[in-house]
């Protein structure tokens, strides 16, 4: 039963750093392939995707690891939730798919604590 209430907790973290705590800019600008507005013509722009996905992967991952109290868990979500967000920003997957793969995660989280832990 533990097990079915830590899943559930994640999903909830998930939830909240998802939605919740993920601000607009966030949203947009952790996608490559969104520029940032106003920007004068001709004039080069940081390419600021990279900071917007990676923060928004440590939310994910700090709340994993809240949630958890196993840092090296936080660290798998951190990396994992980057890359699962990079493939949708690319089209490689869509939102449903991104959710799924999400989920799946926290499902191999549960079998790792218990094999492990």
């Amino acid at each position: 039963m533990s097990e079915l209430i830590l899943l559930f907790k994640l999903i909830i973290g998930h939830a909240l750093a998802d939605f919740a705590l993920q601000n607009p800019d966030m949203a947009k600008y952790k996608n490559r392939h969104n520029k940032p507005d106003n920007v004068p013509p001709g004039q080069k722009t940081t390419p600021c995707w990279f900071y917007f996905l990676t923060a928004h992967a440590l939310i994910q991952g700090g709340t994993v690891w809240v949630i958890t109290g196993m840092p090296i868990v936080g660290l798998a979500e951190t990396v994992n939730h980057w890359l699962i967000d990079y493939l949708k920003c690319e089209n490689v997957t869509n939102p449903h798919v991104d959710q799924a793969l999400h989920i799946v995660c926290k499902l191999i989280y549960i079998l790792c604590i218990g094999i492990l832990g």
